[in-house]
């Protein structure tokens, strides 16, 4: 079973009230539709389950949620405490914009909130930096680059910095810095799929299909770690419903990414013209994309995942969690666990001889 984020690699927790799925604290779930999600307490993000043990965990979520005391509800979507302190999020049948501010909303705002925050406390940094220098006597003058420097990694992160690691269908695992997002280039593959030109730790390679929107639902959020307010939420789920949905909306990327996501141009062999550049990183590439459009394309992306899974694709999210417990135990410098291995191997022959639901 698996234990680990999908975005994040955090382990997800564990809860007392599902005998048959003890993972996770708070559960979203849409009894219709056979869709069951963990909500991880780290990222906000919804992780889809394609375990088969989602069934009855679902029938389980049903019945604790109308017996629930603490509940508030809308028409379409409620939320039930449970007296474990187990959250229970019940879908109904919501538009998409109510969905989407219940499911986005909560993990945009945390985002935002949380680099707000990041961005106060380097402020502050840098002016006690100031004061001190100037009641020792220092001209502030003599160190002013120093600390614009430091303030811009303070708030923006610094750009060496490796923000995901990416598991390719070959096997290989690539590092990607921050200031590489500012040199990956979406765009339109001769099929009309999405390509992506992924640049990382010493390359660069084109990924084309689903496995380009596989890895570009994983850096796009390092793109938007800045989140967004309930606004920007609206008006990314209205870029969607403009062209008619999350398929058409990658597809929309695709024609015009290679405009919006164009790099920086290079500056040969200066070396200080260089420096320049990968302090800029934030203009170009994938950070080109409007606010909005990168907010929806990350809504978009994690959405066709689920919607392929749940037409019969499992073996699709199935890779997606296998990928986060071993991303996870290779940032943890670990093996991934026998009882892991086993659980994997048993979700794989489970999922070959599994109809289509």
């Amino acid at each position: 079973m698996y234990t680990t984020c999908l975005f994040c690699n955090h382990d997800l927790g564990r809860n007392e009230t599902f005998e048959t799925f003890p993972v996770g604290r708070r559960l979203a779930f849409d009894a219709a539709m056979g869709r069951l999600w963990v909500v991880c307490k780290h990222c906000e993000r919804w992780n889809l389950t394609p375990l088969e043990e989602r069934w009855e965990a679902i029938e389980t979520a049903e019945q604790l949620y109308r017996d629930a005391r603490r509940r508030v509800s809308t028409a379409e979507i409620g939320m039930a405490k449970l007296r474990d302190d187990t959250t229970l999020i019940r879908i109904g049948h919501p538009l998409r914009p109510e969905f989407a501010a219940w499911r986005y909303g909560d993990q945009f705002g945390r985002r935002r909130r949380k680099q707000m925050l990041i961005a106060g406390g380097g402020v502050a940094v840098v002016g006690l930096l100031v004061v001190g220098g100037v009641t020792a006597g220092v001209g502030i003058g003599a160190f002013a680059g120093v600390l614009t420097n430091a303030a811009n990694v303070l708030v923006r992160g610094s750009p060496e910095a490796v923000v995901a690691k990416i598991r390719t269908d070959a096997g290989a695992t690539l590092p990607v810095r921050r200031r590489h997002l500012g040199e990956t280039i979406l765009s339109r593959a001769t099929d009309g799929s999405l390509k992506l030109d992924l640049r990382f730790k010493n390359g660069h390679q084109e990924f084309t299909g689903r496995e380009a929107e596989r890895i570009a639902a994983i850096v796009v959020p390092k793109v938007n770690r800045f989140g967004g307010s309930h606004a920007a939420v609206a008006s990314a789920v209205q870029e969607i419903e403009s062209v008619g949905g999350s398929e058409a909306f990658v597809a929309h990327v695709a024609r015009t990414g290679h405009t919006s996501t164009r790099p920086r141009a290079r500056s040969g062999d200066n070396w200080w013209a260089s420096k320049r550049a990968s302090r800029s990183y934030a203009k170009f590439g994938l950070f080109g994309l409007p606010v909005s459009q990168r907010l929806a394309l990350e809504m978009a992306l994690h959405e066709e995942r689920e919607r392929r899974a749940m037409q019969g694709d499992l073996a699709e999210l199935e890779r997606a969690w296998r990928d986060a417990e071993e991303i996870a135990a290779i940032s943890d410098n670990l093996l991934v666990s026998p009882d892991v291995q086993t659980s994997i191997e048993q979700m794989r022959r489970r999922t070959a001889h599994e109809p289509t639901r």
